[in-house]
């Protein structure tokens, strides 16, 4: 299911975000696909089209997140919500050791899991990225 999400919104995301991907860090001038606008909390589980649940995502992050809100935490074995961009911060849930994203909270291992943010070729991309200062996204 789909929702229209106006275009002033849709600004409001993109630029709050500063063009970059919200789960990820990655930028959108360094992307092969334009950004989406994601549910936070999907339309399927009740999440409504407001701005304290909106974020933007790159094409990957927002086709491997899909409708999920979170998974088991490998460490915990309990259920861990999915890294919310409008509740939490990103530094207190994850951090960058060279090129791979370091889940530090179960909703960050749950999110690196399900976002996959560490693949081989999102990390190949991050590495080249990162020898030419172009990442991380800065807030």
């Amino acid at each position: 299911m789909t929702d229209y999400i106006p275009v002033d919104l849709r600004r409001l995301v993109t630029s709050r975000a500063n063009r970059c991907c919200e789960y990820c860090r990655l930028h959108e001038a360094d992307a092969f696909l334009p950004y989406e606008i994601d549910h936070i909390i999907p339309i399927k589980h009740r999440g409504e089209t407001r701005e304290d649940n909106l974020c933007l995502s790159c094409f990957d992050c927002n086709r491997y997140k899909g409708s999920d809100i979170g998974s088991i935490d490998i460490e915990t074995h309990q259920f861990a919500h999915l890294f919310n961009a409008r509740t939490m911060i990103w530094s207190e849930h994850f951090r960058l050791n060279v090129n791979v994203i370091e889940p530090l909270t179960p909703e960050g291992r749950v999110t690196v899991f399900l976002l996959r943010l560490n693949s081989e070729a999102r990390l190949i991309r991050r590495e080249q990225l990162i020898e030419m200062n172009r990442y991380p996204c800065l807030d």
